[in-house]
């Protein structure tokens, strides 16, 4: 997909999303598609991305905890899932202030020049008692989940834990077992 294939496809935020293009593309930054979505980076580091919803239009700062934020509108979509990134949203193109936008950008590139960067905690994995339980039943199954990288492990344990119903637990245990055991990460798909 390109990034013109991403805002034809979001027909409702065409304005919004080129408008927000246009800021972007007159930073020092590169454009490009990851994850499905406009990422705009610096000497290969990610600094922002461009994304529609079905209610709003954001940029992601990607270590926008950074930023000084003094007009306070960043927001952390995911509060205590993510430590560096932070949100803008915009429900219309009059929300869309260029000048404050292009500040934040120009913080963004410069913090990432100076090297500032957020590095996520590392937490331990903590591997859920309903797939604890088939690891040591099933020594195939073990060895697989063994063979995994940290990430395939977390990305795994979270999608079972963060489950809230036992039934929703166990279907996707159920899922997930071929695919340990055929060492495919859940988020496999979305990598090139």
């Amino acid at each position: 997909m390109t990034i013109d294939q991403y805002l034809l496809k979001h027909n409702d935020w065409k304005v919004e999303l080129a408008f927000l293009r246009v800021l972007l593309q007159k930073t020092e930054l590169t454009e490009s598609i990851k994850w499905g979505i406009p990422v705009y980076t610096y000497q290969a580091k990610n600094i922002v991305g461009l994304a529609a919803f079905k209610n709003y239009v954001g940029l992601w700062f990607y270590q926008g905890a950074l930023l000084t934020d003094k007009k306070g509108i960043l927001i952390n979509a995911q509060e205590g899932k993510t430590q560096a990134m932070r949100q803008m949203r915009f429900n219309s193109i009059d929300e869309i202030d260029s000048k404050t936008i292009s500040e934040y950008l120009q913080e963004a590139v410069t913090n990432q020049k100076l090297g500032k960067e957020i590095k996520p905690q590392k937490k331990p994995l903590v591997i859920p008692p309903e797939l604890q339980e088939a690891i040591e039943i099933n020594t195939v199954l073990a060895e697989a989940f063994e063979a995994l990288s940290l990430t395939n492990k977390r990305d795994f344990t979270t999608y079972i834990s963060d489950a809230k119903r036992k039934e929703t637990k166990q279907k996707r245990l159920t899922k997930i077992t071929p695919m340990i055991n055929k060492g495919i990460g859940l988020n496999d798909k979305y990598k090139k």
